[in-house]
């Protein structure tokens, strides 16, 4: 156990005195540290000092002290995207002024587009369709040539312009298929029945047992309205074609059943709010030339 000595004494091995403390006959020594340590140590503590009077350092109530020379990362980063801006000013001066239709038909300001669309789409849009823009279960394929609201330069540029389904956006793309069956429209034999008559429309294999005489009636009755009699859907409604067997959520049986009974609401952004019109002017062109635009 620990015992603490009254007097200190001197080691009689090393010459060093000892702190007064002992632990189970082990004497403690009062061993200084050594000097080259000490003048470190000291150096780090003037080196603090002189950094904080220097670099910006402390945190205030609104801000932090700016240091006598009053740099900043943040400040470097602001000048960087300035001069950035200036840059891409410079080279897309034209992208401004010419319509959708003149820079796809311009081979210099299409380039230009299409460099300036293909970084906006891997810092804002590839998140969700992929580097490639091939999409996966419930965001579209931009490779292909099937659109919810038309795949034009203008009808492209209209919905990355004001968005799906944004709240306060008198502009947005709205569609809005009931709840089938979270309603109680339809019971769940029913919903079974539209499945497998989607499915036909596809030219996909319904199940052996399915009601198809059913389906078609129920979905003459609710849903020809959006999609058409023939199922192949109206982009003025942003009505998928349900004859082509390409489904933003999938045309297996267990996916086309949570569909028609909970609906689906997916949203996207309106670039228009969030990206200067010459970058969405940009985007619109890489996206319409990714391989599906009309």
């Amino acid at each position: 156990m620990a015992q603490h000595q009254d007097h200190h004494e001197v080691d009689a091995h090393t010459g060093v005195s000892t702190t007064g403390h002992e632990w189970d006959g082990i004497r403690e020594l009062n061993t200084p540290l050594p000097r080259w340590w000490l003048g470190i140590f000291y150096a780090t503590i003037v080196w603090s000092v002189g950094y904080w009077v220097v670099y910006p350092a402390w945190p205030l109530i609104t801000g932090a002290t700016q240091g006598v020379i009053g740099y900043a990362s943040r400040i470097e980063i602001a000048k960087d995207l300035a001069l950035l801006q200036q840059h891409r000013a410079t080279q897309s001066s034209g992208l401004a002024e010419a319509s959708l239709a003149q820079i796809k038909a311009d081979p210099s300001l299409f380039r230009i587009a299409m460099a300036q669309g293909k970084a906006a789409f891997g810092d804002n849009c590839a998140a969700c369709h992929g580097v490639g823009g091939a999409g996966s279960k419930g965001y579209p394929n931009l490779n292909d040539d099937d659109w919810l609201w038309g795949g034009t330069l203008d009808q492209i540029h209209l919905t990355l312009q004001h968005g799906v389904r944004v709240a306060g956006n008198n502009d947005t793309r709205v569609s809005q298929m009931p709840a089938f069956g979270k309603d109680g429209l339809l019971k769940p034999a029913e919903i079974r029945a539209v499945a497998n008559h989607v499915r036909e429309l596809a030219g996909l294999p319904t199940e052996a047992s399915a009601d198809l005489a059913m389906g078609r009636e129920l979905f003459a009755t609710n849903c020809a309205a959006c999609h058409g009699d023939a199922g192949k859907g109206n982009k003025e409604l942003g009505a998928p074609n349900l004859t082509d067997a390409i489904s933003l959520y999938g045309m297996d049986l267990a996916s086309l059943t949570e569909t028609i009974t909970n609906s689906r609401a997916g949203v996207m952004p309106a670039w228009g709010q969030r990206l200067d019109a010459t970058t969405v002017k940009a985007l619109t062109i890489y996206v319409h030339s990714l391989g599906g635009g009309q």
